[in-house]
This record gives C-alpha cells, structure tokens and sequence, in this order.
C-alpha cells in the first residue's frame, strides 16, 4: 500500500512528524512517500492508495505556508483519484490558543471529507504546551494507523 503523507509546518515541528511516520509505515513494509512541499501533480504521480495530512496551525487558525498551495489545489480541483481512499489527521497545536488549537488539522480533515477520504483514525491532536516529543507521542496512533490500513 502507498501512502502519501502531506505536511504543513512553520518551525519544522510537523514535518519531523511527518518524516517519523514515514519511518514507523515502511517498517511496518508499507510504501510512505513525504514531500513537504508537494504540488497536486507530485500526489497524482504517486497515485495513493492512502493520504495522511500532519499539520500544524498558524497565525489565526490557518494552514502553514507550504501547504496553502496544495490545499487549494486539491479543494479546486477535487480529483477523483483520491475519493474513497483510506485517510488520517495528525494535528499539531498549542492548547493555549483556544479556539484555533489544532485548527490546521480540523482544515484537512474537512478538506478529506469533501475529497471524499474515508476518516479511518479520529484525528490526533498533539498540544505543543504539554509535550516537547510529538514524534514520539504519534507513534501509538501510526500504530493505529498502521493496522487499520491493513484492515
């Protein structure tokens, strides 16, 4: 199975997220591809068998700057290719933010569903205030992952 794992990060945190799953999904012998600046024609080469996003949130709730571009090109054109398949949420936030903690992450999954990717995990929010190893704070909910991809 192919996973493609799409990221967004302002200070590298999710994408050291991101880079973590890779290495937890290949060692559970699936294929996981990471480009944190990935463009719509870089995902629909890879042609998925499954999408995880690893977001974090910036400034008033928003997607980080490298993956706006994605984001809306995927909410544009809305491919086909992606409706059905297996999808997951890992959220990066501070709770101390309030109404925007992991709101970046609440972007995706919306995103996932009018993409039609079926939610096989609740989304992982991982709270910055009460962590400093989100990498391996994941690890359990890839495990998660892991096993229903396999399901």
């Amino acid at each position: 199975m192919k996973v493609a794992i799409l990221s967004g990060s302002v200070y590298g945190t999710a994408e050291e997220v991101a880079r973590h799953a890779v290495v937890i999904l290949e060692a559970a012998g699936l294929q996981a591809w990471h480009n944190p600046r990935a463009t719509m024609a870089d995902v629909q080469a890879y042609a998925p068998d499954a999408l995880v996003a690893v977001t974090s949130t910036t400034g008033m709730g928003e997607l980080p700057d490298n993956l706006q571009p994605l984001y809306c090109a995927l909410r544009e054109q809305l491919p086909g290719a992606l409706r059905g398949l297996p999808g997951a949420v890992i959220a990066l936030g501070d709770a101390s933010y309030g109404d925007t903690f992991c709101a970046g992450g609440e972007q995706m999954r919306e995103l996932f569903v009018e993409l039609g990717v079926r939610e096989v995990l609740p989304m992982l929010p991982l709270d910055a205030s009460e962590s400093v190893t989100p990498e391996s704070d994941a690890e359990p909910w890839l495990a998660e992952l892991v096993a229903a991809l396999r399901g």
